[in-house]
């Protein structure tokens, strides 16, 4: 009822009408905007006018194609912090937009559903790439013949249950230099480069909720020491809790020796390689009908 009302106040000589945009994190957190000068409020959202959040023209379209827009605003430390953007808050953050009367917020229409993709930072502002509902029906579905395992670790495909104590673990930090070296104790229960390709996930103090990936696990006078691939945005503390969480590199041997999850293996390792297809008889070679691996 509130599009139809919207659509017969558009038709009128002056309209007062204003966009609004509400973004939900994977976390639950919600933000509301509006480009209007003043708050407004609606299905028990607020949308607030401070934030200095703009769109660009949004494109729609009929069939597959993906519908796409843009989102613009300056970086605030009380909505958009530029650590929470970092620290990947908010990628994959579901978006609507609503097209809104601001005299009568009832006369609205949802113009856009989707959800956050690229985000691009500069000058203290960012710009964020928002794709509609059909960019999920574009992307590659199925499995590929491959040799390494195509499932992500722990999903449904994998089966490893990862809140196992034997591939997770809480513990406090003793040191961080740069966000990118992590120092904990020495953790004797979990052998040398058990959590390489794995998180690491802040729990605790100003960098909370930030995930990073491992690229070493090792050990250094008594001490367990991680290297990350990308520092952790936001300032660590001695004594903030982190969780670990093991990695796999995919492999057959990987998933039968670390995991004992072979019958859930979803690689194909015995595809014969790229050399083997380009193989031809040789005469200087048996011939006895055996395998050529």
């Amino acid at each position: 009822m509130g599009a139809l009302e919207l659509h017969t106040h558009l038709k009128t000589t002056v309209t007062t009408v204003a966009r609004t945009w509400l973004v939900e994190r994977r976390d639950g957190t919600v933000f509301g905007f509006t480009d209007h000068d003043q708050d407004l409020s609606f299905d028990g959202y607020s949308f607030r006018a401070d934030t200095g959040l703009s769109a660009a023209v949004l494109s729609q379209s009929t069939g597959l194609s993906v519908d796409n827009t843009e989102a613009l605003g300056a970086l605030s430390d009380d909505s958009l912090s530029e650590k929470d953007i970092l620290n990947g808050k908010f990628d994959g953050a579901g978006v609507q937009a609503w097209l809104v009367n601001w005299q009568d917020v009832s006369e609205r229409k949802l113009v856009f559903r989707g959800s956050i993709g690229e985000i691009r930072r500069a000058d203290g502002a960012f710009s964020a790439e928002l794709r509609g509902l059909s960019d999920y029906l574009n992307q590659p579905k199925g499995r590929r013949y491959q040799k390494p395992c195509a499932a992500l670790l722990g999903d449904g495909d994998c089966g490893v249950d990862l809140s196992d104590p034997a591939y997770r673990v809480e513990t406090s930090l003793i040191a961080a230099e740069g966000g990118a070296r992590l120092t904990v104790a020495a953790l004797e229960s979990y052998a040398q480069n058990w959590f390489v390709r794995g998180t690491v996930e802040i729990l605790s103090g100003d960098a909370a909720g930030a995930i990073a990936t491992i690229q070493y696990d090792g050990s250094s006078d008594g001490q367990r020491v991680l290297t990350l691939w990308e520092p952790i945005r936001g300032s660590l503390a001695v004594g903030d809790t982190i969780r670990l969480t093991t990695g796999c590199d995919k492999r057959f041997a990987t998933c039968q020796e670390k995991f004992a999850n072979v019958s859930r293996f979803r690689g194909f390792p015995d595809l014969p390689s790229e050399s083997w297809l380009a193989a031809y008889p040789n005469g200087n070679e048996p011939r006895e009908g055996g395998s050529r691996r």
